[in-house]
């Protein structure tokens, strides 16, 4: 069966740590029109925070540029959730897909932005090309028959 899109917005914002709440916010807002569950909906915002975070702290290290959210709705109650950015890249995307992998120097990161987005979510990819920036795409199923 073929899905249908019902509903879809596009938000850009800055690389700064106060924008990862207002991701949160508006993802949140973005699928109440589902009436997900609880726990559903603290997974959704817990996955975008990752990813903003990983945007704010990672590609754009000390400066600040764009971040790009793209959420899309669809009629069987699947969302998906689309974090961009066109920072600095990751040179070895397998290698830091493992969890504890950080390149925290400080070591104040855990390493476990993208093995907890892929555990919360139902489908999860993330690609990244040096100097051009990465994307994440996460799926969630939020009919009330789902997994979460």
């Amino acid at each position: 069966m073929k899905r249908n899109k019902i509903n879809e917005m596009k938000v850009i914002f800055d690389s700064k740590s106060e924008n990862e709440s207002l991701a949160r916010y508006i993802c949140a807002a973005f699928c109440a029109t589902f009436d997900p569950t609880v726990e559903a909906l603290a997974d959704i915002k817990c996955t975008v925070s990752e990813a903003v975070t990983n945007c704010v702290v990672h590609a754009y290290r000390d400066t600040v540029g764009k971040i790009y959210m793209t959420l899309k709705a669809y009629d069987d109650a699947t969302v998906t959730v689309s974090i961009r950015d066109r920072g600095c890249g990751i040179d070895d995307l397998s290698r830091a897909r493992e969890p504890l992998f950080t390149t925290d120097a400080a070591g104040e990161r855990s390493g476990m932005g993208f093995p907890i987005m892929e555990s919360l979510s139902e489908r999860f990819s993330v690609t990244s090309k040096p100097q051009r920036g990465t994307q994440v795409n996460m799926t969630f199923k939020l009919d009330k028959n789902s997994k979460r």
